[in-house]
């Protein structure tokens, strides 16, 4: 996996010695994310929870499961977020499921498009995937913009498919497949 960059921003392969500063992260975000993402238990939010999850990162990179980046600020070298492909399906779909999220401070200023933009023309160049995909609660406006800025269509809505906060969701799918026609970062 490589680096990847524009616009003030990194994107970086996760690995295990970042655990101190994803665990930062999560821990200022807990309350911001967590209307969004499923219930974890307490481990989760340690350092030996963040250290678990990022040796199977690891394991998803050399298994051809997963791509994790961190997000970062090129000015200071920040830790603001994490971006994933997961659930990577070859054969006949080559399908990834993409996500993300954001420290709280930094939203609303294009970081998470420019890095949905990088980790999609990742995808298609370099892991060889025709297809990645999205799901996002309808309520989540910000998400969905940003999947639209970054030329995701909007392909349906599946009922109950995530549990989210100990909810089962409803999500709108979105997906960009290779023969689209992607916006300029």
């Amino acid at each position: 996996m490589q680096t990847l960059s524009h616009n003030g921003l990194y994107l970086r392969p996760l690995r295990v010695h970042d655990a101190s500063d994803m665990l930062s992260v999560r821990l200022q975000n807990h309350d911001f994310l967590q209307p969004f993402e499923p219930l974890r238990p307490a481990s989760h939010l340690t350092l030996k929870g963040q250290i678990q999850q990022l040796k199977q990162v690891e394991r998803d990179v050399e298994e051809d499961r997963g791509y994790a980046f961190g997000i970062f600020l090129q000015k200071n070298d920040m830790l603001i977020g994490r971006i994933a492909l997961s659930n990577i399906v070859r054969g006949a779909w080559q399908n990834a499921t993409l996500g993300y999220f954001l420290d709280q401070r930094h939203n609303g200023k294009g970081y998470a498009s420019t890095a949905v933009g990088l980790v999609v023309r990742y995808a298609f160049s370099r892991v060889h995937l025709h297809r990645v995909q999205a799901g996002v609660m309808p309520r989540n406006l910000a998400s969905i913009r940003v999947l639209e800025k970054n030329g995701f269509r909007r392909e349906g809505l599946s009922k109950r498919y995530l549990q989210i906060n100990g909810v089962w969701e409803d999500h709108l799918i979105f997906a960009l497949t290779r023969e689209d026609e992607l916006p300029p970062l």
